[in-house]
């Protein structure tokens, strides 16, 4: 009856929260907890992704409470598909989602939410920055199979315990090194990636987990050979970019996206519209100029405050 890519995109409490917040433009924190994870059950043959290419999305419920409600009636066996007085509202409450043509869309992030497996991510079409402007919701699909890639400049804030990232350096057979690394580059390698061994008193480059960020000390897990833990000094003006990464976490508000997608805006839709996203390419907002230290009152000629 059911298929493990049917999606039920109930207004739910949060999302209903976070269109409310991007409408009125209140959101405080753009990045929310818990992504709704529309995707059911394990009986659709058809895989993610086509020999094609193509992504398998399925059936999109314009309505959940209708289908919960057939879910039901049929547990309890009181449904088999005999009445048409349930069988006919249940048939147009579907919407198969690989029916509607794909569509490309330009714009700048306003929120985030979730992971590349069944995130979501909030936009406004072109450059609008205005709060009232109409928010669309790219839905990334539940199988992490969504193209994503994100690239730009990034503060040194985005280098964290858990991210990936690639750089050169020259260590000892302790796995540290005398030299500050000056550029960093955060990365998400392919599923069946294995890093090279470091190679020791050896200017190469490293693929590693970060592990921790101290005090100017970055210290990195290695997944092969005999060195395995790097301590490494960051230099102070360090460059840290973002290349052709995958993690919805290295997005942020007023980053420039690309999407294409397959757009619903009929009954069910979350804001403006969802768009069943197959594509998604994210260009980082340039960085903002750090300000420069303000005298103080003693340096102008101003008293302190009593």
């Amino acid at each position: 009856m059911l298929r493990p890519y049917s999606v039920r995109l109930a207004r739910l409490p949060w999302m209903a929260r976070l269109l409310a917040c991007l409408m009125l433009g209140a959101c405080a924190t753009p990045v929310l907890a818990q992504p709704y994870n529309p995707y059911a059950d394990g009986h659709d043959p058809l895989p993610p992704v086509a020999a094609d290419g193509t992504l398998h999305w399925g059936t999109f419920y314009k309505s959940a409470a209708i289908q919960k409600s057939y879910e039901r009636l049929w547990g309890l066996g009181a449904c088999r598909g005999t009445n048409k007085a349930i069988t006919v509202p249940v048939e147009r409450n579907k919407m198969v989602i690989d029916n509607l043509p794909e569509e490309s869309f330009t714009g700048r992030v306003r929120a985030t939410t979730g992971s590349l497996a069944g995130g979501m991510v909030a936009f406004t079409q072109g450059g609008s920055v205005d709060p009232s402007a109409a928010v669309l919701i790219a839905q990334l699909h539940p199988a992490g199979v969504t193209l994503m890639q994100v690239g730009g400049r990034a503060s040194a804030a985005a280098i964290k315990p858990g991210t990936t990232v690639r750089l050169r350096a020259l260590v000892d057979d302790k796995g540290r090194a005398a030299e500050p690394i000056r550029a960093i580059e955060i990365v998400t390698p392919p599923r069946d990636f294995t890093p090279d061994p470091v190679r020791v008193r050896t200017l190469t480059t490293v693929v590693g987990t970060v592990v921790q960020v101290r005090n100017n000390t970055l210290q990195l897990k290695v997944d092969a050979g005999r060195i395995r833990r790097l301590t490494l000094p960051l230099a102070d003006d360090a460059e840290v970019m973002i290349v052709d990464a995958a993690e919805v976490e290295l997005i942020a508000p007023g980053d420039k996206v690309e999407i294409t997608g397959r757009r619903w805006s009929g009954e069910g839709a979350m804001g403006a519209g969802t768009v069943f996203t197959s594509r998604i390419i994210v260009t980082k907002a340039p960085l903002q100029p750090s300000l420069p230290a303000q005298p103080g009152p003693d340096q102008v000629g101003l008293k302190k405050a009593s």
